[in-house]
């Protein structure tokens, strides 16, 4: 449905965007993640048709976006981080509108401008001016304008900046709802909102993709190349140097923490490289007569794989 190919970008002579390359099939639902000033937002809108390219080619649906630009608008549903509305308008009025202006046809407007209220929640707000309604009752509207001409796919650029944690799980609940009608590539600083709508995540970092794989997966390729961390609760009289002591003692292990849980109790945080280093760990706490509570591997957070690889970048490039 989406295809990039070495997509690039320049202002004057600090580039955006170099050599960025990924495709999106029919029907999936894209994180795209980088830091402020990473090249998401010059990417999207090079898709929805706003910007122009340096380089590389993009089309949409098998229309590129460049030669075959109104062929590409008619298919995609763009909403930018600071959502346009008409704020003097009513709801359904400002939605009719953007019918007309899309090309739908008369006898689809009306029955469109109801699909796109209804699937935004704003049912009882077609008569009410879109200035007066609160920040997240107009974002809501931003979306209904984005998929009321019933597009294959939708550009959703930070659809939660600025909102509630209310409004924010009520947006989430909204585009999963449209993620299963649409193709949608969503940008957002939230990480667990990506992690639970997402089934693709890109991570982008200076212009250039690091990373593209599911959630999950980069979690656990991440864990696999940069160590893991085994959580472990004890019982015990001996104190907290020795029990560091011992931990050290297996081989794989790189770091130990240990902290006291009181009553007896101690809590260590390993982490190490070895494959098997949770029954190794294990094992070593039985011989040495720790009273073993709870052992388990904690995982990464897709969080914690975009801090460090978009850090890793910057410093690989500051060397």
């Amino acid at each position: 449905m989406i295809e990039v190919q070495g997509l690039t970008k320049f202002y004057g002579e600090r580039p955006a965007i170099q050599d960025v390359t990924f495709s999106v099939p029919k029907g999936q639902v894209l994180g795209f993640l980088g830091p402020n000033g990473a090249g998401k937002s010059t990417t999207m809108r090079i898709l929805a048709g706003f910007l122009g390219m340096s380089a590389g080619k993009a089309s949409i649906d098998g229309y590129d976006v460049i030669s075959r630009s109104l062929d590409v608008r008619r298919r995609i549903g763009y909403l930018p981080e600071t959502t346009p509305l008409y704020n003097e308008m009513r709801v359904a009025g400002f939605l009719d509108l953007m019918c007309r202006l899309r090309g739908v046809t008369p006898s689809r407007r009306r029955p469109q401008v109801d699909h796109a209220m209804t699937i935004s929640g704003l049912e009882e707000r077609r008569s009410e001016i879109i200035g007066r309604l609160s920040k997240g009752l107009r974002q809501r509207v931003g979306l209904a304008q984005a998929i009321v001409h019933d597009p294959k796919v939708l550009i959703l650029d930070e659809p939660t900046a600025g909102l509630d944690p209310a409004q924010t799980r009520e947006t989430r609940n909204l585009i999963k709802e449209v993620g299963r009608q649409h193709t949608v590539i969503l940008s957002s600083h939230i990480l667990p909102e990506v992690a639970a709508i997402c089934e693709r995540v890109l991570i982008i970092n200076q212009g250039r993709l690091v990373a593209d794989d599911t959630p999950r997966r980069l979690t656990e390729r991440f864990g696999r190349e940069h160590g893991q961390e085994i959580e472990m609760l004890l019982r015990g009289e001996a104190g907290a140097e020795e029990i560091d002591a011992r931990l050290r003692a297996v081989e794989g292990v790189d770091e130990v923490a240990v902290s006291s849980e009181g009553e007896g109790l101690w809590r260590a945080i390993v982490s190490g490289t070895t494959p098997g280093l949770r029954e190794e760990l294990t094992r070593l706490a039985v011989e040495a007569g720790f009273g073993v509570r709870e052992v388990q591997a904690r995982k990464l957070t897709l969080e914690e794989v975009f801090l460090s690889l978009t850090e890793d970048a910057t410093e690989a490039d500051e060397e």
